[in-house]
């Protein structure tokens, strides 16, 4: 599925990118070079006329972290306009406190290990054959 995003905003992505928190700084080290099970995340895409900070296009995934400004009812209001906007074209959000990343680094992991997984089991069905059989059919 192709995701459209607004082209002026490339430009505040890449600043964006330049300017990265710590939390994100320590989260792309995780996630980037393909390292959380082979997929690739970018970090300040552009979606629609939004940026968020991280996004896997093969899982359908977007990650964001929560700092501060997360801690105003505006804030949260217009975040969660914007999740929903962005969840009507089939993408799922996972959010983290900047606290979890930074101090709980392996649980924030292991929650997106976790929805990989998931994710995986849903769209890969196992194969119905046991080890060593063939669909091919035996004569008697």
């Amino acid at each position: 599925m192709k995701i459209y995003y607004d082209p002026k905003l490339k430009e505040l992505s890449r600043q964006l990118r330049k300017n990265s928190t710590l939390s994100e700084i320590l989260l792309w080290e995780e996630l980037k070079s393909k390292k959380m099970y082979g997929y690739q995340f970018m970090r300040q895409k552009p979606i629609l006329n939004y940026i968020v900070d991280f996004f896997c296009s093969k899982l359908n995934l977007i990650i964001e972290i929560d700092g501060k400004s997360h801690d105003h009812v505006e804030a949260y209001k217009a975040d969660l306009k914007r999740q929903n906007e962005i969840e009507k074209l089939g993408v799922r959000f996972l959010r983290f406190d900047d606290l979890d990343v930074k101090h709980n680094i392996s649980n924030v992991l292991r929650t997106i290990e976790s929805y990989i997984l998931d994710f995986e089991d849903r769209n890969n069905p196992p194969s119905p054959f046991i080890k060593g059989e063939t669909d091919t059919l035996k004569r008697i």
